[in-house]
């Protein structure tokens, strides 16, 4: 059961989405809370596993409270939900340590699939924001010619990357070490002028690995 802490400054919003996540069979509401300051309490009280976060709230904002979260519990996952699609608070939310981006006109499919993805470790981000991240945009996206050419090595690592696992799951895969796998991680990134995993792993989705 995936256990959710919602985030939101308006009720309205919150008991809307309760209503969704709760009809479901596999998450939980367990809590709710107005500000960034009461999403830290609530979340190092009640421990969920995926954190629906707004970003415009009063006090601390959704950017202050996921940085703090990254930092003094990051079991939690933190799910974006937020009307702002422009490039620089997608960035800023993703370099506090969220793991995904929805836009609040989401469906309400959307939005559960996003909490599943987000509790298994993935990416979920809204694909309207997320060619904005990109380093480079392809002509063909589906044309990874259009790209730098990986060895073998650093293809099968990117593409278990793009799935959202850890370095330690890709090693286990794999078969070769932990530290092997960051070696390539970090290749990957030069080659494709990157500097974090949720960028990376939109570079190959984009590029049709």
């Amino acid at each position: 059961m995936v256990r959710v802490l919602l985030v939101d400054d308006h009720a309205l919003v919150r008991g809307g989405l309760r209503a969704v996540l709760d009809t479901t069979d596999d998450c939980t509401v367990v809590g709710e809370a107005a500000t960034g300051e009461e999403a830290v309490d609530r979340a190092l009280a009640l421990r969920p596993d995926v954190v629906v976060m707004d970003l415009s709230m009063p006090g601390a904002g959704g950017v202050a409270a996921t940085a703090v979260l990254h930092e003094r519990l990051p079991s939690a996952r933190v799910l974006v939900l937020t009307t702002f699609a422009d490039d620089g608070r997608v960035r800023a939310a993703l370099g506090a340590g969220a793991t995904g981006y929805l836009l609040k006109d989401a469906t309400p499919d959307d939005v559960v699939r996003a909490v599943r993805a987000a509790a298994r470790d993935e990416v979920p981000i809204d694909p309207r924001v997320a060619r904005g991240l990109l380093p480079g945009r392809p002509t063909r996206p589906a044309d990874t010619a259009s790209g730098p050419v990986l060895p073998p090595r650093e293809r099968e690592v990117l593409v278990r990357l793009a799935r959202g696992l850890s370095n330690r799951q890709i090693a286990s895969e794999l078969g070769i070490a932990e530290r092997t796998v960051k070696v390539h991680v970090g290749s990957v990134f030069r080659r494709l002028g990157v500097s974090d995993r949720t960028t990376a792993a939109l570079w190959a989705r984009d590029h049709g690995y």
